[in-house]
């Protein structure tokens, strides 16, 4: 047996060395979905960041230009609705689902018996369908239509009152801090603001504040 599946799977398969074991818990396929589980908190998680950063389009972030794939919504005519988002939620909310009922599953073993595997079967090869579909369409029909609207990001690294915390090396938490609530209650830049306080020279706030060095991956 283990000899014809190596053959018809490509892949080295050999006996268990414990087969009592095996028949009483299927870990390995436990473990397998476990990682299909990992994937989709990831994948929920992106899918959540790019759907947050692309509402808009002008009274939200906007920051992401989202591809239309459906004529629009049918409440609000012309709107761009981030179905590709919402599919890959829900298929990531149920693979998630899914894994707890194979960890139920692998846990319902008596003695030397557990009886769950085609519940855990199942679901395993569902769960891994559903992502390859979600993934794939992802992909064609959001990401690689995706765009960045950069004056609207560039609107925003501006108004940032964060990046202060670049100056705070050099002036000290107490003159940052100022630059920043004048910035702040004044409707000004950074910059303005650190200009207007005489608190740092505008060579100096160029060098020292560079929101793309900031957010850099290795920064």
């Amino acid at each position: 047996m283990a000899d014809e599946l190596s053959r018809v799977a490509g892949v080295k398969v050999r006996p268990a060395d414990n087969l009592f074991a095996v028949m009483a818990g299927h870990d390995a396929l436990v473990q397998a979905m476990g990682q299909l589980r990992l994937l989709a908190v990831a994948l929920l998680r992106i899918a959540n960041d790019v759907r947050l950063l692309g509402c808009g389009p002008r009274a939200g972030l906007g920051e992401l230009r989202l591809p239309a794939n459906e004529p629009g919504s049918s409440i609000m005519p012309g709107k761009i609705n981030p179905t590709q988002c919402e599919a890959m939620a829900m298929v990531c909310t149920q693979v998630i689902g899914l894994d707890g009922a194979v960890a139920a599953a692998g846990a319902g073993g008596h003695l030397q018996m557990n009886v769950y595997k085609p519940l855990i079967g199942f679901n395993l090869l569902q769960s891994i369908r559903m992502l390859k579909d979600a993934m794939t369409s992802f992909r064609q029909n959001l990401v690689e239509g995706l765009e960045p609207d950069r004056e609207q990001i560039q609107r925003f690294v501006d108004r940032s009152l964060m990046l202060v915390t670049a100056l705070t090396p050099s002036i000290g938490y107490e003159k940052a801090s100022a630059i920043a609530q004048h910035a702040h209650h004044q409707g000004l830049t950074l910059k303005q603001a650190a200009l207007e306080l005489g608190h740092i020279s505008e060579a100096d706030f160029d060098q020292q504040v560079n929101p793309g060095a900031m957010a850099a991956p290795d920064a």
